[in-house]
């Protein structure tokens, strides 16, 4: 990071990747900096920057927020999986979501932790009463 405001102003705060990448924009097309000088001055490379400006444009400050990585939800437990695992609950009621991780990864070849079947099946059950 070398550009001037940051390096002698208070008020900017490097450490800011979201005001960071908005002075990075905001130099390029308000000041007319090019591009590639503009990314250098912030420490970016020119597809951050295209990244951020495209981030800018469609959603504002909150586009240039870095979303949480990993997955949102359960990839592994796919919609056959729990209607597979709600059948064999409502079959059984002393069976429990954890007695189904051997049968699951037996039937479907995929080893899911206990507590993730629970929540799934709890989601199910809370989605069916709201109905």
């Amino acid at each position: 990071m070398n550009d001037p405001g940051f390096l002698t102003a208070e008020f900017f705060d490097a450490r800011d990747a979201v005001q960071v990448k908005y002075e990075m924009v905001r130099a390029v097309l308000v000041d007319g900096q090019s591009v590639t000088a503009a990314a250098a001055a912030f420490g970016y490379s020119r597809q951050t920057y295209y990244q951020a400006a495209a981030a800018l444009a469609e959603g504002g400050l909150d586009g240039l927020v870095a979303a949480k990585p990993g997955p949102r939800a359960g990839h592994k437990l796919t919609g056959e999986i729990l209607a597979w695992a709600e059948q064999q609950l409502a079959g059984d009621p002393a069976l429990k979501p954890a007695d189904l991780v051997e049968p699951i990864e037996q039937r479907f070849g995929v080893r899911v932790h206990p507590r993730s079947i629970e929540r799934a099946v709890a989601r199910i059950r809370e989605h069916s009463k709201s109905r």
